[in-house]
């Protein structure tokens, strides 16, 4: 694979190019500290000091919601006969191919170091492993080896299933995994994600049996992810390319809406009157999947998916369904055409005013007024708060853990992923205004302009509170607040 880096290359541990083991999620406090931590946590503490925080966050997933054995010693072997079980794409088989060239170049290091690389699918299972044979040999003990399951609901905290589950490259060692049966090994593990859905297609993982992952390995992950990163964002360009084209061929003739999509249910471009629809730029093609438009019809990302499920067994499919237009208060009938880019879906093309096509019947297409929540349930320590909308100034991201600005105080919200809010808080006044802020657009008092026209919300002028505003979703606020 072009650019593929060594596991004994130097310049992977420098300051800008592989880091520090801090920078790339290293080593936490010493192994005793970390044990006794372990120790206090799975007895049911919650006030725990001196965890890394994606550590620290893996625990709370591993006890709270996957309610994995602390004490296992083993990875349950993995459902299915094969890899996604027939539900991968052409595009994941390359990715696979991609890392396991970059695997088997670095295997001699591997071996020399005393090390595995395993390299698994989106689901944490196992696809090939290559190294040491006396440590492959110790793996196996431990069901460290192919067709094992090693994502975080069943196997605890561990390189490649913590990996699926943050958007950088984690380190794990010692006693920091939630098993305590893979407290004997330090492991290292970067996601690679699909550039227009941001979903987790596969692992790139090093493993040792030893208290530490060397910085140069995490160095080596990070340089290899990115090869492959660059190569998806790259076909991702194309795949918007050819999605601009079919919507110039679809709104030719059109006298309504028109709009591409991509997997994502991202709009790529749109005509002027599907643009005002769907409260994005009209005219402005955005074949980069980094300037994609976010609609604030949420129900795109539905279609997307049971597009994608159902054109995987008809190419020919279309389909029909009603949406919740919030510019407008009222569902909008939409044809759906998926596209298709050399036998690979890359996106739909949906058409306004029209219902043709077999009725797309998914849970976001419902009536809005039938899946309002009137709450959002928080945490303080061990208690569950039951929270009124009202009582929430804003939501911020940290990984897959949620804040909320509230009445209350800041609390940990109950929901996993600032998406997952933001879906379950559609209609309700709330807007995603940042990549990591959602804001309760009642609550803002003040808008400040800054510098070179950024914008931040101000939700408490005693304090000064303020959520900043990316260029990217300022039209969507402007419209919305009426400015």
């Amino acid at each position: 694979m072009n650019g593929t880096a060594g596991l004994t290359n130097d310049a992977s541990a420098t300051t800008n190019g592989g880091a520090t083991n801090a920078a790339a999620g290293g080593p936490g406090q010493s192994s005793g500290a970390t044990l006794s931590a372990w120790e206090r946590f799975v007895s049911g503490e919650d006030t725990i000091r001196g965890v890394r925080p994606e550590i620290l966050a893996s625990w709370y997933r591993c006890r709270e919601q996957y309610q994995v054995d602390p004490h296992l010693a083993q990875a349950p072997p993995a459902p299915g006969e094969g890899p996604g079980q027939g539900e991968h794409s052409l595009l994941h088989g390359t990715v696979f191919a991609e890392l396991g060239g970059a695997a088997a170049m670095a295997a001699t290091d591997a071996e020399a170091l005393g090390g595995i690389i395993t390299v698994t699918d989106s689901d944490g299972r196992i696809l090939a492993t290559w190294g040491d044979r006396k440590t492959l040999g110790l793996a196996e003990e431990s069901n460290l080896a192919p067709w094992s399951a090693w994502p975080e609901w069943t196997t605890g905290t561990n390189g490649m299933g913590t990996a699926l589950e943050c958007h950088q490259p984690v380190i794990v060692e010692g006693a920091e995994h939630w098993c305590q049966g893979f407290h004997g090994w330090a492991c290292a593990g970067v996601a690679i994600r699909d550039a227009a859905t941001d979903k987790a297609i596969a692992v790139l993982n090093v493993s040792l049996r030893g208290p530490e992952i060397p910085v140069r390995l995490a160095g080596w992950l990070r340089q290899n992810a990115a090869t492959v990163q660059a190569i998806l964002r790259k076909r991702e360009r194309q795949s918007g390319i050819e999605l601009v084209a079919a919507f110039a061929r679809a709104a030719a003739g059109a006298q309504g809406p028109v709009a591409a999509v991509d997997m994502a249910g991202r709009v790529v471009i749109a005509n002027d009157e599907a643009g005002l629809l769907f409260g994005v730029p009209s005219r402005t093609p955005a074949a980069d999947p980094a300037s994609r438009w976010v609609s604030q019809v949420r129900e795109l990302a539905g279609l997307a998916q049971h597009a994608t499920r159902k054109a995987r067994y008809d190419p020919h499919w279309t389909g029909s369904t009603r949406v919740y237009i919030p510019f407008i208060q009222a569902p909008l009938p939409v044809s759906v055409s998926p596209v298709f880019q050399s036998h690979q879906m890359i996106g739909l093309l949906l058409t306004g005013g029209s219902a043709d096509g077999d009725p797309v019947d998914t849970p976001e297409s419902e009536p809005l007024a039938s899946r309002l929540p009137g709450r959002v349930i928080a945490r303080r320590d061990d208690r569950l708060v039951v929270l009124a909308l009202r009582e929430i100034r804003y939501a911020e991201s940290d990984g897959n853990i949620v804040w909320l600005a509230t009445d209350q105080g800041r609390l940990r919200a109950n929901a996993h992923g600032l998406d997952n809010l933001e879906h379950e808080l559609d209609g309700c006044g709330f807007l995603r205004v940042h990549r990591r802020f959602l804001v309760n657009l009642r609550r803002i008092k003040e808008i400040d302009q800054g510098f070179k026209g950024s914008l931040y919300l101000i939700t408490e002028v005693r304090t000064h509170e303020t959520v900043p505003v990316s260029r990217r979703h300022a039209p969507v606020l402007r419209r919305a607040l009426g400015v």
